[in-house]
């Protein structure tokens, strides 16, 4: 009989309720344990949704506080030293603290998971790395778990994954020669921790080696064998983990794995099975469970469950009871239940499956093979209608865009000059000083201008009540840039509820949610639109609000969009044609807006692109065909406009160095990236690469309620002048702005503002001092 399970369940709940209880804590208007109630409701809902739709196992580990590396550090007692907190004492308050920053310390450096939008905290590894065991809020949510008569699967970050996703921090002659020399302290400390797991009476536990996506030179490799042989010796039953790429590479060395059980992710490389099935001569162990990823953990389609029947029906007769029917990931990238959504499109809605919809795919696909057919045929007819409603729907395609997206030429991703031409243009007219400061485009959001987008949603707010409220509120936020004396303005985007969903409510082929929402990081949240046809823009997004922001000010004004590829990796996409397609359609809608913009009198524009990275495939064999089409997709957007049009772009939370010579394909005359997070590290690529345009390095971390003093800010812009030359060098915040409030916002700026000046007073005095000599 074939068993069904999850990898990992959505943990901030279907009105997140996780955000909501997590921000009053930060505010201190609610108490630790009166969060810590909010966290088990939560859990004790989600493992009954688990229970009652028929999965074997509920997912015990999934759940945390910010983050689950952040977990995991805190399980082991691996923290950053630097905060000096007692490992097994730790309060959330000091957990947060490590996530958010604190008044003595900078938090810890956050990138993105894998090719995911989710954000992980980086751990630090140094020679004062210690696992020597930390709090023990996993054995206390097993007990939760086990109280209520659930069967539980535990989840871990696998121990090479951990070591791997860190950093190697410290001094200069101090530091860890390879991140695998702490491989001999972490591998106890997580024997520990199964031993603990099996003397509660666990008998699986899944441990995620996500890493194993990758690239991985041999002395990676030959890491696993060691590990997984020590954890074989004390644990429960372990269920190896794989996801988001083929592991082919690696068969060899998993099939030699003394695990009891391997998961593959079947959505994003289903030819990966065959691999596994027979490895050389040798078949598949009956003793070893194969689960199978096969319902989507990335994307919110409806499975077309008679076509992975017919797939998993041969399956089903090779590997009996070894077989395990899953999602393809933890199903934490999509929305929690369908259900919410009372207002969606009958038709649209009918093509969706959430969190809470694929366990029921999951289980249907289960009993289906296990000769209960008659007990989930209407979940087979409904796919079945579905499917074949969304592949003959009209409302999918658009003979128009089509023809556009043929007629693309070379020519159109292409700006008329080179930059060096097109700067010494841009200098002319924009005349700025050295060390331009500006921000990244949006400003803190406030209780009221959400209350009035909302009211204006509803129809409670008229149409020029709303104009004068967001009209108001760019008017504040011009008149303060001005009083601080920022060089290039933006209007604060208080229109905006969401960098993404803005655009997409305007363009033809997107559909939205009201509770579709996705943990990003922390309590940020995130509601991806979701793409189901071809893309078109009937008018204008962005241009009256730009133009009245720039008719407060002699100064520039920027006007800001969101990038083709960040539209794309963003929202949920259509799976019925290459995504490169999708994004080309996008990018065209774009030019015309930059274009639009361009003769409204913008002459600064920028196209923001923080998901650039994050498209990357996994393998880089793979990388040359995704660069290639998003390169282009971002040129033809930004290509419409003359030389003396100044293109910004923004990138963030992402490793870039490994693709240095694409980002500078790109061709934008200004780039700014978030920096401050790693002390400027990722600069010294564009340096080592000798990047040729201007950039922005972020001087100080938005995500972060502490205000960066003048001083961090010198230190970190000298840093940025021992890279790049000081006529290419901008000055900003990491990101954006509107988690912020305001008191913090005007403080930091200030500070950020008063840094580049006293930068250009002292750079002036070394000239003066030249010259007099």
């Amino acid at each position: 009989m074939a068993s069904a399970h999850i990898l990992g369940f959505p943990r901030i709940g279907a009105q997140r309720e996780l955000k909501f209880a997590q921000e009053a804590f930060w505010r201190k208007e609610l108490s630790e344990a009166a969060l810590q109630d909010i966290g088990s409701d939560l859990r004790a809902r989600h493992w009954s949704v688990q229970q009652q739709a028929g999965l074997d196992y509920v997912s015990v580990g999934d759940f945390a506080w910010y983050d689950q590396v952040l977990n995991t550090l805190a399980l082991l007692g691996a923290l950053p030293t630097r905060f000096g907190f007692d490992p097994q004492a730790l309060s959330l308050e000091n957990y947060y603290s490590a996530a958010r920053g604190n008044s003595a310390n900078v938090a810890m450096e956050m990138t993105k998971w894998f090719d995911t939008n989710y954000h992980y905290l980086v751990p630090e590894w140094t020679t004062d790395t210690r696992f020597d065991g930390g709090v023990d809020w996993l054995f206390d949510e097993l007990a939760q778990a086990q109280k209520l008569g659930h069967v539980a699967k535990v989840t871990l970050i696998g121990p090479i994954t951990l070591l791997y996703l860190g950093k190697i921090k410290g001094d200069a002659g101090k530091q860890l020669q390879h991140k695998l020399d702490l491989l001999h302290k972490i591998v106890p400390a997580y024997q520990k921790v199964l031993a603990r797991l099996q003397a509660a009476g666990v008998e699986w536990v899944q441990i995620d080696e996500p890493v194993l996506s990758l690239d991985l030179d041999q002395q990676w490799q030959k890491a696993f064998q060691p590990a997984y042989v020590a954890l074989a010796k004390t644990a429960p039953k372990i269920l190896l983990a794989t996801y988001f790429e083929a592991v082919t590479d690696y068969a060899d060395l998993l099939h030699q794995l003394p695990v009891a059980g391997l998961h593959l992710d079947l959505v994003r490389a289903p030819q990966q099975l065959a691999d596994f099935l027979t490895n050389g001569t040798q078949a598949w162990p009956k003793t070893r469970v194969l689960s199978v990823g096969v319902i989507d953990g990335r994307n919110i389609w409806r499975a077309d469950l008679s076509a992975l029947l017919q797939q998993l029906q041969p399956l089903q007769k090779q590997l009996g009871d070894q077989l395990w029917i899953a999602s393809s990931c933890s199903l934490l990238h999509v929305p929690v239940d369908l259900a919410t959504e009372t207002a969606l499109d009958a038709d649209l809605k009918s093509w969706l499956a959430f969190a809470t919809q694929k366990l029921d795919e999951i289980v249907a696909l289960k009993q289906a093979l296990n000769g209960q057919a008659a007990s989930v045929i209407a979940h087979f007819t409904a796919s079945q209608i579905a499917t074949h409603k969304r592949a003959t729907s009209t409302r999918i395609h658009n003979p128009l865009v089509k023809q556009r997206v043929a007629g693309v030429t070379a020519a159109d991703a292409e700006r008329q000059s080179a930059f060096p031409q097109r700067i010494v243009k841009q200098q002319a007219r924009f005349q700025l000083p050295l060390f331009p400061t500006t921000t990244i485009g949006s400003f803190p959001q406030t209780k009221e201008i959400r209350q009035a987008r909302a009211a204006y949603k509803r129809g409670d707010l008229s149409h020029l009540d709303y104009l004068d409220a967001m009209r108001a509120e760019i008017s504040l936020v011009v008149e303060k840039q001005e009083q601080l004396g920022i060089d290039v303005l933006v209007h604060g985007e208080p229109e905006r509820n969401d960098m993404v969903e803005y655009f997409g409510e305007q363009l033809w082929g997107y559909g939205f949610t009201q509770n579709g929402w996705v943990q990003s990081y922390g309590s940020r949240c995130v509601k991806p639109p979701f793409i189901y046809g071809d893309v078109y823009r009937p008018e204008a997004m962005t241009v009256a609000w730009s133009a009245y922001a720039q008719s407060l000010t002699d100064k520039t004004m920027k006007g800001m969009l969101t990038g083709p590829v960040t539209m794309l990796q963003w929202s949920f996409v259509r799976d019925d044609q290459p995504r490169a397609t999708t994004a080309l359609q996008i990018a065209l809608a774009l030019r015309d807006e930059v274009c639009d913009l361009e003769k409204a009198g913008i002459g600064m524009i920028q196209i923001d692109e923080p998901a650039f990275r994050e498209g990357l495939p996994l393998r880089s064999r793979d990388w040359p065909a995704y660069l290639d089409w998003a390169v282009r997709a971002f040129k033809i957007s930004a290509s419409g406009v003359p030389d003396d049009t100044q293109i910004h772009t923004h990138m963030c939370y992402s490793e870039f160095n490994d693709i240095l010579p694409w980002i500078a394909a790109m061709d934008a005359d200004v780039i700014t990236i978030e920096t401050s997070r790693s002390d400027m590290e990722l600069l010294d690529g564009f340096g080592d690469f000798s990047y040729p345009n201007d950039i922005g390095p972020g001087v100080y971390d938005i995500h972060s309620p502490r205000v960066a003093k003048v001083s961090e800010i010198q230190r970190l812009l000298q840093k940025a002048r021992s890279v790049l030359p000081d006529r290419r060098l901008w000055v900003n915040p990491d990101c954006g702005l509107k988690t912020r409030d305001w008191p913090e916002t005007i403080a930091t700026l200030e500070n950020m503002v008063q840094a580049a000046k006293l930068l250009r007073a002292s750079v002036a005095d070394h000239e003066e001092h030249l010259d007099c000599c």
